[in-house]
């Protein structure tokens, strides 16, 4: 009897420890939109987001998104009241059984950037290589920034006391 305690207790630890990783995750890679309450993932409906870094240079600000499995046909980059505007869908593999079984995430989604003053929305660039979306958005002439020269004074003068 003691050992049908100890197993279910150590059964329901490591139930509450799935959990909470499984939520640690659904955070971070996508959100369910329906509970997942019995453990099996069939019936979770999953959001991908994707994941993006940005950076800059002299001449360029850089933004890499990470989309494994999308087309080109199937992702979109728009500029709209100075947000980067990335959307589209990662759809699953033709021939996907409704059945199988898959921790990855598919579906529609959306991200956007507000993209800071002084860049040359006109003139966006993306190239979308083996998962990863770069784009590149030129930062303008007027805001770039420019070397101030220092002027000296005149000669040191003394100071008679």
């Amino acid at each position: 009897m003691l050992n049908t305690f100890v197993t279910n207790d150590v059964r329901q630890t490591l139930d509450q420890f799935r959990r909470s990783v499984d939520q640690m995750f659904e955070n971070f890679y996508g959100e369910s939109s329906q509970p997942n309450t019995r453990g099996t993932s069939a019936e979770a409906n999953w959001t991908f987001r994707p994941v993006i870094e940005s950076g800059w240079n002299d001449h360029f600000l850089s933004l890499r998104a990470i989309l494994p499995g999308v087309a080109e046909k199937d992702a979109q980059v728009t500029v709209q009241n100075n947000q980067l505007i990335l959307q589209g869908e990662r759809k699953a593999p033709e021939g996907w059984e409704k059945n199988a079984f898959t921790q990855m995430t598919y579906g529609k989604f959306h991200a956007a950037v507000t993209l800071p003053s002084g860049l040359d929305v006109e003139h966006v660039r993306c190239q979308l290589r083996h998962g990863v979306l770069d784009i590149q958005v030129p930062i303008l002439e007027a805001s770039k920034p420019k070397q101030v020269q220092i002027e000296t004074g005149e000669g040191n003068k003394a100071i008679s006391a």
